[in-house]
């Protein structure tokens, strides 16, 4: 009979490597439920746990059967005393087999839940995205190394002994040596003591000379065989992950003018959420610069972007002086990867609109590695808006800046079901963009 041992680490969860394993198989089943969910809006759950329906045929495992042409096989097969060779089964009664719609009395099997939990959903939701054009300018050569735990060593510092681990290992080899108990010895001290108590005699004295005999070789063999032993430490291992030392900015620039209604402001938080979900999740050093506008610019925190209330008038330069403000004050383009994602419902005035055109063509795009601009549109009027050359005075003043530079892209948000195509044009894998001179 053939023998399997499965001696792959597997440090933490002794399921982890069959989670991993089918995580691999039910890849894309498990991405598109989360999709699926974040364009009926659930956005919010994405930070969750998720639990995922996948069909019976995707859960099959393999199984090792042996070889119909060769090798020695012996066989009991049970007899019968209503079936011959040839003959047919009936249908069972009650109607609908397994995986029928229609009521009946046989079993059934259900589809299978799966639940991933908060890090596994968001690595196979941003696992094909990122920040285009992301380089290291200054910092080209150099790389960071983050340590990140591998399993159990037999040697390292004294700081790293797993002592769990290495207890184990000392039970076990304990037991496999036969290391007398503690309690052993304390019992046959006890006997010896209640012997000695008695009126003196020759059996007696025989027999406290036996035990302390058995006294003496237990005590030798617990000696002999240690308590820890150096072969039963264990150490936690450490490999050092290379990371890219590039240090990026992002700035979230969003309307919240009058024009901006509920509807609209609920659409670019969301958008917004989803992209902050994305940084958090995929790159450690990047900082975020929120920044609200109405007729006036404002910096603020990330729970007075996303929750306070506030209107007034539309003067969306304000937004992009205020965000070079701050470039220049505490992110010199020399030394940082410099991103911005605006959303806006494209009302401004028409001035201002060439005002807008001025900062990002002149002072912004020359410091940006990629601004992406989103418009949140009517959905009624969705396909009046269908060509570039229409639309708001905003979108026709960014259409001028999309057609000279590269880096700068521009969609259209109609229904919370744009969110995610939106943002996955937005961010997806692509070739690097070269900025023009």
């Amino acid at each position: 009979m053939p023998i399997f041992i499965d001696r792959r680490l597997n440090p933490k969860d002794k399921s982890l490597g069959n989670r991993q394993r089918f995580l691999k198989r039910a890849r894309e089943e498990l991405k598109r439920s989360i999709r699926d969910r974040v364009r009926a809006g659930g956005i919010a759950d994405l930070d969750r746990e998720h639990a995922v329906p996948i069909p019976r045929k995707g859960t099959s495992e393999p199984t090792f059967s042996d070889a119909k042409d060769s090798g020695r096989r012996q066989h009991i097969l049970p007899g019968n005393k209503t079936f011959n060779s040839g003959d047919l089964v009936p249908k069972p009664s009650g109607g609908g087999g397994a995986g029928a719609s229609a009521p009946g009395t046989t079993e059934s099997e259900d589809d299978f839940r799966f639940v991933l939990s908060r890090e596994e959903v968001l690595d196979l939701f941003f696992e094909d995205l990122e920040l285009p054009d992301l380089v290291k300018l200054s910092l080209k050569q150099m790389l960071s190394f983050k340590p990140k735990r591998a399993g159990f060593a037999a040697s390292g510092a004294p700081t790293n002994i797993n002592v769990g681990r290495t207890m184990r290992n000392s039970h076990g080899r304990r037991i496999a040596l036969r290391r007398p108990k503690r309690a052993e010895v304390e019992a046959l001290a006890r006997q010896i003591a209640e012997l000695e108590a008695k009126p003196p005699n020759a059996r007696t004295h025989e027999r406290i000379v036996a035990l302390r005999e058995e006294l003496d070789r237990l005590e030798r063999r617990r000696r002999r065989i240690a308590y820890v032993d150096p072969v039963d430490i264990r150490f936690n291992r450490f490999d050092p992950q290379p990371r890219p030392n590039a240090s990026a900015v992002m700035f979230c620039l969003m309307d919240v003018s009058g024009s901006m209604g509920e509807r609209e402001k609920d659409l670019a938080k969301r958008f917004f959420v989803l992209l902050h979900l994305f940084l958090t999740r995929r790159y450690e050093r990047t900082e975020i610069v929120f920044i609200r506008h109405t007729h006036e610019a404002k910096e603020v925190d990330e729970h007075t972007f996303f929750y306070h209330t506030q209107s007034g008038g539309t003067v969306v330069s304000t937004a992009l002086e205020e965000m070079h403000r701050i470039i220049e004050e505490r992110y010199p383009a020399s030394e940082w990867n410099i991103y911005a994602a605006q959303a806006s419902d494209g009302d401004n005035f028409a001035t201002d609109s060439e005002r807008c055109i001025e900062l990002l063509d002149r002072r912004l795009m020359r410091l940006c590695q990629y601004f992406a601009y989103v418009e949140i549109i009517d959905e009624r009027e969705s396909h009046i808006f269908g060509s570039t050359e229409n639309g708001t005075s905003l979108w026709r003043a960014y259409n001028a800046v999309d057609q000279k530079w590269p880096s700068f892209q521009m969609r259209r948000i109609a229904a919370p079901a744009d969110i995610y195509p939106v943002f996955r044009e937005l961010f997806a894998r692509q070739p690097d963009l070269r900025k023009s001179a």
